[in-house]
């Protein structure tokens, strides 16, 4: 049979660093990190403001391009994509959970869960879409506009849509950030029930304690660089 090929992780980076020039100097927000992510895992990366925690969450995404280094998700050598293949892997692979929540207000509740399954040419998006809102508690809400909802709903409306294509990984920056605690709690609670049901990868960028102790790992940043 030879040998059995050890999965490679799901997310991986090699010296992923990341500057920044100004007037006055070059700042190095990112200096050379080495991460691996296995499939199923669920890793929080905490640090103090300004460690470099957004940044890093957004070069995985290949949403920003690093100055030097490689991110491989999905087995993919992301940078070596231009760019509307990175939001084609991105469409396929990825789903985002927000701080401020980021809903189209124009659209529903309904239809903003249902874009994304739109997007990936998926024929029954009403029916998902409506499941998923159903999942997550809010069910009697499908038609109401984002500014009809409180913090928490519309949290909870971000997260159904994340979860609607069934990503193999979720990125969340401070996802309970603008939530009370006894809501923040909840939505923790939701993410992990979800993230256990769908065997998704999570990667959260957070202050919370509560959530970051949920996590399997966690990564601490601090000026740029990863201390485990």
């Amino acid at each position: 049979m030879g040998n059995k090929i050890v999965d490679e992780p799901i997310l991986w980076t090699s010296a992923l660093t990341r500057q920044v020039s100004t007037d006055e100097e070059q700042l190095t927000i990112l200096q050379s990190i080495d991460l691996q992510v296995n499939a199923g895992e669920a890793v929080a990366i905490i640090g103090a403001s300004g460690s470099g925690k957004s940044t890093l969450l957004g070069l995985l995404a290949g949403l920003d391009i690093p100055t030097s280094g490689k991110v491989h998700l999905d087995g993919v050598d992301i940078f070596k994509l231009d760019e509307d293949e990175r939001a084609a892997l991105r469409g396929k692979v990825l789903g985002f959970v927000f701080q401020s929540f980021q809903l189209l207000p124009a659209l529903t509740a309904l239809e903003n869960v249902m874009l994304p399954l739109e997007l990936a040419g998926v024929s029954n998006a009403e029916v998902s879409a409506q499941r998923l809102l159903d999942r997550v508690g809010l069910a009697l809400r499908l038609h109401h506009y984002p500014k009809q909802l409180s913090g928490g709903e519309q949290q909870r409306v971000a997260i159904a849509r994340a979860f609607a294509t069934a990503p193999k990984l979720l990125l969340a920056d401070e996802p309970t950030g603008n939530l009370d605690s006894a809501t923040g709690i909840q939505i923790i609670e939701l993410m992990f029930e979800l993230n256990r049901e769908h065997g998704t990868t999570l990667v959260l960028v957070t202050h919370d304690e509560a959530l970051s102790q949920r996590c399997s790992r966690q990564i601490r940043l601090a000026d740029g660089k990863l201390v485990q």
